[in-house]
């Protein structure tokens, strides 16, 4: 018993000593690892007076930017270091916010570099306050955005090269568009003529298309289209459609002859994988000797019915019911009527571009326009001339804004009254 107390008397002291000795290096490791860790840091710390005076700076700073640290303390103060763009923001911007708020954080700056390069850096800074709430201290972390500005402007250029290959292609389309319709229409003695085209998406080109020409001495043919499809396989098609209308007219101008040439053209060259077809109505009018203005026929090959907006100011659909799509089948039915177009009388042809249109701009009920809502504004226009007519679509298409989501193509032909029954 005597034995082993003295021996716990003796190892008593000795134990005590050595976690002392653990404690006490261990609490000065901690202090040390904390020294070294706001040293080098791998992002800067800055702390500054209320003035902005720098009090303290760390290692990872001084290097980043080539200073010594007597450079810097009670030397300089913080604006001191930015870019000319940078204190002017800070002066009106950053000091403000911390005045009032206390923080701000991760705001873009730009600091200077001892040897004049510039630093893209994102500063953090709070304001450390005394127990009355006065500021005693602004204390700011540094990060380095060297990588993160070399990502936004690599994100930059790439944006502006898309932007600029967006805007070659939108360019090439247009180009292309352009080459599918006449850059003028024919001069008709005694006919008033206006058409227009409303692009949808400037990147695709569509595949509406119309034209008016001369036939033989006196008589004109017009046609107007929409081939399935957008882009440059639908600009193929439109081309063949429009340069095979041309053709047939000459070849035999019955618009139902015409019609079926260009069917049998289509099916032949477009009948396996990838079939393409169209909607079409073509025409040819000639002056009417025996009554004054027009004598017109119109074949329709599955496209919406043509209206007429006449003189007496009534507008209806011309029959043109039970046409078939015009490439499709070899052998599909084709509807004819013949109308007599008689002064102050206004005809109007169009793509389903219109009809189909989304008016959830104006309702918010997704709801398409449709043929009703067309007969009904053409009533409410009638008479009218042809220009009249096309400014009133283009004012109608605008008020649909992004609910047009298909090109539109317009052709209206009005014959003028004698001036002698113009309507004061």
């Amino acid at each position: 018993m005597t034995g082993r107390a003295h021996h716990e008397d003796d190892s008593g002291p000795q134990g005590g000593d050595g976690p002392a000795d653990e404690q006490a290096e261990f609490s000065a490791l901690l202090e040390d690892s904390a020294e070294d860790l706001y040293e080098h840091a791998p992002c800067g710390y800055l702390s500054t007076l209320p003035d902005g005076r720098i009090a303290k700076v760390n290692t990872t700073l001084l290097d980043w930017l080539g200073y010594r640290r007597g450079d810097l303390v009670d030397r300089r103060h913080f604006s001191d270091l930015l870019t000319a763009g940078g204190r002017l923001y800070h002066e009106t911007h950053l000091a403000p916010l911390l005045r009032m708020q206390g923080e701000v954080r991760a705001i873009a700056l730009e600091l200077m570099a001892a040897d004049g390069s510039r630093l893209p850096v994102l500063v953090t800074s709070t304001v450390k306050t005394s127990s009355d709430g006065q500021p005693l201290l602004i204390r700011s972390t540094v990060f380095d955005a060297r990588d993160r500005r070399a990502y936004e402007i690599e994100l930059l250029r790439a944006r502006k090269a898309a932007e600029e290959e967006r805007e070659r292609l939108q360019r090439l389309a247009t180009t292309l568009q352009k080459t599918l319709l006449p850059p003028t229409l024919a001069n008709v003695p005694g006919l008033d003529v206006c058409a227009y085209y409303h692009i949808a998406s400037a990147d695709q080109v569509g595949g509406d298309f119309y034209d008016l020409f001369p036939l033989a001495a006196g008589t004109w043919a017009l046609f107007l289209g929409d081939v399935c499809g957008k882009g440059a396989a639908a600009a193929a098609v439109t081309s063949l459609t429009r340069y095979t209308l041309r053709a047939a007219a000459v070849y035999d101008p019955d618009p139902a002859a015409v019609l079926g040439n260009l069917n049998t053209v289509l099916n032949h060259e477009y009948n396996g994988d990838d079939p393409r077809f169209c909607t079409v109505v073509f025409g040819h009018l000639a002056p009417d000797a025996d009554r004054g203005g027009f004598h017109v026929v119109l074949a329709s090959g599955g496209h919406p019915p043509a209206l007429l907006l006449r003189a007496d100011g009534t507008a209806d659909y011309l029959p043109t019911p039970g046409g078939q799509l015009i490439g499709v089948l070899p052998d599909p039915q084709i509807a004819t009527t013949k109308i007599h177009l008689a002064p102050g009388d206004t005809l109007l042809l169009h793509t389903d571009g219109l009809t189909e249109a989304h008016i959830s701009a104006r309702t918010g009920d997704g709801e398409r326009y449709g043929d009703d809502a067309l007969l009904a504004f053409a009533r409410a226009l009638a008479p009218t001339t042809a220009a009249d007519t096309v400014g009133a679509i283009r004012d109608l298409l605008a008020t649909f804004g992004t609910g047009v989501d298909d090109d539109t193509a317009v052709l209206a032909i009005h014959v003028p009254r004698p001036p002698s029954e113009e309507r004061p």
